[in-house]
């Protein structure tokens, strides 16, 4: 929604501005268009391999959505954890087996639909109470398994943001090109009248105008805007990371999950009280 109001905002002051002394029809030079969006697509499609552009296209989507990470789902998570780490502290280990191997079919991960709907954030739980259960690993080595996951999440998360900001930085140069063969158009023109070469070196300087505005004004949001969708997500991987931990450790899982609520952003995380209530009403 802000990407739309962002990209409206900067149309109304790039041309807006512009229609105030001088004429849009100026700027409407459709060879320039082609050839900008051309070069574009091309240099995006030259420069990546086939899983890039995959996950890229995937991604551009999610800029138009809010964001999922909210307090709602966090203490939603925090709910889940708290009720399997109860059921463990009850009755064993063993007692989660059904649970995390057939997390679809578990009464206890049913009642999240919010949280059963990111695969990757229940194969991470599953996978490390899996291997809690199995009993072989202790904190320490569990700890660093979890840190480099989450690192190689964040790197290949990070994948269309990055490919974004590499075609945001390559379109200006791009608009140059556009320009220059604009310009060379114009040197092979000399003998037209002024008026003519004007509105040609005029058209010619559009391409310099189209990849500056595209880069800076539409394609680097859409970067920004992933980048900060990839820091979102990461943020439940350390949480459940926390609270697994402190489980391990020995805690009790109300101070487990609290654990987990302090590593969260200020703007998502629930206090104290609105966690232990809303814990006790879901126990209730």
């Amino acid at each position: 929604m802000f990407l739309i109001i962002g990209y409206v905002i900067v149309l109304a002051a790039s041309l807006g501005t512009y229609a105030i002394h001088g004429s849009l029809a100026a700027l409407w030079v459709p060879t320039e268009y082609v050839a900008i969006v051309g070069l574009m697509i091309g240099g995006f499609v030259a420069s990546n391999s086939i899983k890039a552009i995959k996950s890229t296209m995937a991604a551009l989507p999610s800029v138009l959505k809010g964001s999922s990470y909210n307090k709602a789902y966090y203490m939603d998570v925090l709910a889940l954890m708290y009720e399997l780490l109860s059921k463990v502290r009850k009755e064993g280990l063993m007692s989660i087996e059904g649970d995390i191997e057939n997390a679809d079919a578990s009464p206890i991960f049913s009642k999240y639909p919010a949280f059963m709907s990111d695969h990757h954030a229940v194969e991470f739980l599953t996978d490390y109470l899996r291997m809690m259960v199995g009993g072989n690993l202790n904190a320490f080595e569990i700890e660093n398994l979890m840190d480099m996951e989450i690192e190689t999440h964040h790197q290949e998360a990070h994948g269309p943001a990055h490919v974004m900001s590499k075609v945001a930085d390559a379109v200006p140069a791009f608009g140059i090109v556009v320009a220059v063969m604009g310009v060379v158009n114009v040197m092979g023109s000399v003998g037209q009248p002024p008026a003519v070469l004007g509105k040609m070196i005029g058209g010619a300087l559009v391409g310099t105008f189209l990849g500056i505005l595209v880069s800076y004004g539409f394609v680097a949001p859409i970067a920004g805007q992933l980048e900060q969708k990839v820091e979102e997500g990461s943020k439940i991987y350390q949480c459940m990371k926390v609270v697994l931990l402190a489980s391990m450790n020995g805690y009790a899982p109300q101070v487990a999950i609290e654990f987990g609520r302090k590593v969260l952003f200020s703007s998502d995380r629930p206090s104290f009280i609105e966690l232990e209530e809303d814990v006790k009403s879901r126990k209730g």
